[in-house]
């Protein structure tokens, strides 16, 4: 899925991590095929990356989730509110670890997706 920075935010760098990018592909292609609801799957893509790029002058407004990985934060995509982007923030990079949709067990998913740089 290809990043397109803002002009005004271009000094912290995103990465988002393959499972990230499977769980926004998964639930567009739920919104696209299962649903047949094209237009909602393009919205909640648009919603997940504007969202991204709303954390990158403040990443450390996402909510601290505690677990497994340290510095985790949390923040809605806007919009669609029950699905949250789980990242983590270091000096100049914001890593998405996983867009998750808050119903499901998250911090057993998390768990199992310590982020590495892959």
């Amino acid at each position: 899925m290809a990043w397109r920075p803002s002009t005004a935010s271009r000094a912290v760098k995103i990465e988002i991590y393959p499972q990230a990018e499977t769980d926004i592909i998964r639930q567009f292609r739920y919104y696209l095929v299962d649903q047949d609801a094209p237009l909602t799957a393009f919205r909640y893509r648009e919603a997940v990356l504007e969202s991204i790029d709303q954390l990158k002058p403040h990443p450390h407004m996402g909510a601290l989730f505690s677990g497994s990985i340290s510095g985790l934060r949390s923040w809605p995509v806007k919009g669609f509110e029950a699905f949250r982007i789980c990242y983590v923030e270091s000096p100049g990079v914001l890593r998405v670890v996983r867009v998750l949709h808050g119903k499901r067990n998250i911090r057993r998913i998390l768990r199992n997706s310590e982020p590495r740089r892959q």
